[in-house]
């Protein structure tokens, strides 16, 4: 393959493309910029400057108050029912509450205290270390003979399933791990792990973070117990929107919030002093929703309805692919590794390409004085390009273009103009 041909194929396949009519439903304020880090934050939805402005002018600026009745008061409820029917799930089983943090410490303590005479929980080292600042603050909180045992990844990408089997036992009461991995994209087979965990009568919380609208759901499916989630990345809610839970139905009122707050009680407009824990999946709210942040969850969760996880996941795996031989033919060459999974059913819709100067890289890429074009990948500790495709508006032109310019910025030495020393953000 050379160049020519590569684009060639590029162009192919976008002509093909049978979700290119979706990328005009995302806001676009430089069309030459090649945007590869919706893994990290969506693309704006054109539909969600409307909903904001309409929701500010007429909602919050004319209706004031009475917008509650009118929309606001359920619209957790409604759209994480839209979030279900993505995620596999069944319909009042998913709610729209808090954050991805404050969810899984929710949830994770509700399993915890649940599993009686159980006092371990089991993650790995691949998990988001937000994860695993919350389960251990939670061994913390709960004491004595409360343990958290952490798996060892063997090559820093992958997860061996049979190291995961040896540590789960009789007193494990809570197994939580990131149905894809933050870094290299490794896939758990959910069905499967799930099912390991259930054998030992241990429950399952799964962070869906980054698979969320990327890979099909399949909570029902798999029988999962609890689930988190973010809406910014995959879902394109914008930054800090808020996240989701999933609780399965049969669960739903064996489980205890530890965080008692008004909008999880059972009627709160009643106003009565002592807490009654609502009805199912709304057991789990806590405080008032951010209502202009949730509103704009709206628009992709509808798109990604309309357009099918099956068709968004088929699209996603032919993207990588195509990057993968392209990384093969033009950057290995170059120095580079791969830090993802090569079996596209053990991988999300992010690729990892490792390489020393990774970061110095990432910084000549969104430099529009470097290159024909800016891209903007993101980087991760130490020495990862993360390149995230979207299938409802990543082209593979994009992808043939990035791959170009990762070339030219290696072969010709061009990262060597800028600092090694870490932005606050990365």
């Amino acid at each position: 393959m050379d160049m020519e041909s590569a684009y060639r194929e590029a162009i192919t396949l976008d002509g093909q493309d049978e979700l290119s009519s979706y990328r005009s439903r995302f806001f676009s304020g430089d069309e030459k910029l090649i945007y590869l880090d919706g893994n990290s934050l969506g693309r704006l939805p054109v539909e969600s400057k409307a909903i904001l402005e309409h929701s500010v002018n007429h909602e919050w600026g004319e209706r004031l108050i009475r917008s509650w009745n009118e929309d606001w008061f359920t619209k957790n409820i409604e759209l994480g029912d839209k979030i279900a029917a993505i995620a596999g799930a069944s319909d009042g089983e998913v709610i729209i509450t808090d954050t991805t943090s404050v969810n899984l410490y929710k949830l994770a303590h509700a399993a915890l205290k649940f599993q009686t005479g159980r006092r371990r929980i089991v993650t790995d080292d691949l998990n988001f270390p937000s994860d695993l600042y919350i389960l251990q603050g939670l061994v913390k909180e709960f004491g004595e003979g409360y343990e958290l045992a952490v798996v060892s990844s063997r090559d820093g990408m992958t997860i061996d399933p049979g190291d995961l089997k040896a540590i789960i036992d009789e007193k494990t009461a809570l197994v939580s791990l990131s149905h894809v991995a933050f870094k290299s994209a490794f896939r758990y087979n959910m069905k499967e792990v799930t099912a390991l965990a259930h054998e030992k009568g241990a429950m399952i919380l799964w962070d869906l973070s980054h698979s969320i609208g990327a890979v099909p759901g399949e909570l029902n499916q798999s029988d999962a117990d609890l689930a988190v989630g973010c809406t910014y990345k995959y879902l394109n809610g914008g930054p800090g929107s808020p996240a989701f839970l999933y609780v399965r139905k049969d669960l739903q009122d064996k489980l205890t919030s530890p965080i008692w707050g008004w909008f999880g009680e059972k009627n709160p407009f009643d106003f009565e002093l002592k807490y009654r824990p609502g009805e199912g999946i709304k057991r789990f709210l806590a405080g008032t929703p951010p209502i202009l942040s949730l509103k704009t969850i709206e628009p992709t969760l509808d798109m990604m309805n309309e357009a099918g996880m099956t068709l968004i996941r088929q699209k996603s795996v032919s993207q990588s692919e195509f990057l993968l031989r392209l990384a093969e033919e033009f950057l290995r060459p170059l120095g580079f590794r791969y830090g993802s999974p090569a079996d596209p059913e053990k991988r999300g819709s992010h690729v990892s390409l490792r390489h020393p100067e990774a970061y110095r890289i990432c910084k000549a890429l969104i430099d529009p004085d470097v290159g024909e074009t800016v891209v903007i990948p993101d980087f991760r500790d130490p020495d990862n390009i993360r390149l995230g495709i979207t299938p409802l508006y990543t082209t593979y032109l994009e992808i043939f273009i990035a791959v170009r310019e990762i070339r030219d910025i290696v072969e010709n030495k061009l990262y060597l103009k800028y600092s090694a020393e870490r932005e606050q953000v990365t």
